[in-house]
């Protein structure tokens, strides 16, 4: 199929632009990582939507997470073939129950954006069980059965699964990995949920952060350990698996505690992963430094297809939180500090993530070819000189 020339002549600025950072060597995408990214929207300072489409096509990351179903990101991410996971906020979940109510959902926020968008999941609630309200934990499955009845009753449960999101604060023993337990005032609700997901074949998703354990207790716990720098691991003793990070530790506790409740047919996901760049005084390693190091580690661990040591086989599944820093977001300076990228596409540290920067703005005729052909160096350089 020829190319036109029209759109990348001298009269259109922003292509040359980026032809110019494509040949300088800026443009750098991270080719073939099935890598996932989550795109929290807790800010007053980040680009349109649209825009945040050409950096992440520029970067070839094609899985997105969300908390909502922004109906405008949604369509910037029209015809882009990047997978989505949305999200049904907590506030909703226990309005989900009435499979009316979750139909109208549907119908509002999912079918008239999957003809053009990839949404392949939706989440229900995020780390219910990990808070103090029990109306909600007991709601929790009842919401996501509704969600999963909607999406039959549509004729899309082939296309989109149901799940929710967990805090690893669920665990009430992760070490050795082996031995890996959910807490027992969660197994009444932890149980059915896994049932649950056995029957309609959804991944159960955990939010992993060796972070928070490292700033709990640095005296005690290795740098290099959950940096996946090199050091000397730790040797689960039941099974004598060696362990050289602390993020495969983690998911193969959750492995263990799944597989203790009577379940090895569910896959395990991380949603959330990352390290933050900053931090309040009292937060140990949260530092750029760290940050880069934690997060280019486990590109690199992505990119070689690797499994735990439990599950060797089956590569790691993971979401890294979070594409932009958010500053808006409540708690402490770290919260807001885990972005991989400032609002204005500029990477918050070098981990070899290197795209388009969504500060220029373009036709949405150019748009569309930029999206189209990045990747695509020869050709745009050839179209463009010709």
């Amino acid at each position: 199929m020829a190319i036109e020339k029209a759109p990348f002549s001298y009269r259109s600025p922003s292509l040359l632009l980026l032809l110019c950072l494509l040949l300088s060597g800026t443009y750098l995408p991270v080719l073939g990582l099935r890598l996932g990214i989550n795109y929290g929207q807790i800010a007053n300072n980040l680009p349109s939507p649209s825009r945040v489409a050409v950096l992440l096509q520029s970067l070839n990351i094609n899985r997105v997470k969300l908390y909502d179903a922004d109906p405008n990101v949604l369509r910037a991410f029209g015809n882009s073939n990047v997978e989505f996971i949305i999200g049904i906020g907590n506030e909703y979940i226990s309005s989900m129950m009435d499979v009316n109510k979750a139909l109208s959902w549907m119908k509002q926020n999912v079918q008239p954006y999957i003809s053009r968008t990839r949404i392949t999941c939706i989440t229900v609630g995020n780390e219910v069980f990990s808070g103090n309200d029990t109306v909600l934990m007991v709601n929790l499955l009842p919401a996501m059965q509704s969600v999963y009845q909607a999406l039959v009753a549509l004729g899309l449960d082939g296309q989109v699964n149901v799940t929710t999101a967990h805090s690893f604060a669920i665990l009430s023993n992760s070490y050795p990995p082996s031995a890996g337990a959910f807490r027992q005032d969660l197994a009444q609700y932890i149980q059915p949920l896994l049932n649950f997901h056995a029957q309609i074949k959804s991944p159960f998703l955990i939010n992993a952060y060796p972070f928070f354990a490292y700033k709990a207790n640095p005296g005690a716990i290795s740098l290099q350990y959950v940096l996946f720098q090199p050091n000397s691991g730790v040797t689960d003793p039941n099974t004598n698996l060696n362990y050289d990070n602390m993020l495969y530790a983690q998911m193969d506790s959750v492995y263990s505690a799944v597989k203790a409740m009577g379940h090895s047919d569910v896959d395990i996901r991380i949603s959330e992963t990352g390290w933050p760049s900053m931090g309040d005084a009292d937060e140990v390693g949260a530092t750029p430094d760290n940050a880069a190091i934690y997060n280019g580690n486990l590109l690199k661990r992505i990119a070689m297809n690797q499994g735990t040591p439990l599950r060797p086989s089956v590569p790691i599944d993971v979401f890294v939180f979070a594409l932009f820093n958010e500053d808006l977001k409540p708690g402490p300076t770290s919260e807001r500090n885990y972005g991989l990228f400032y609002p204005d596409g500029t990477p918050v540290y070098n981990i070899g993530l290197q795209g388009y920067p969504p500060l220029y703005s373009f036709p949405s005729s150019s748009r569309t070819m930029v999206i189209s052909y990045l990747g695509l160096l020869p050709l745009l350089a050839a179209a463009f000189f010709i």
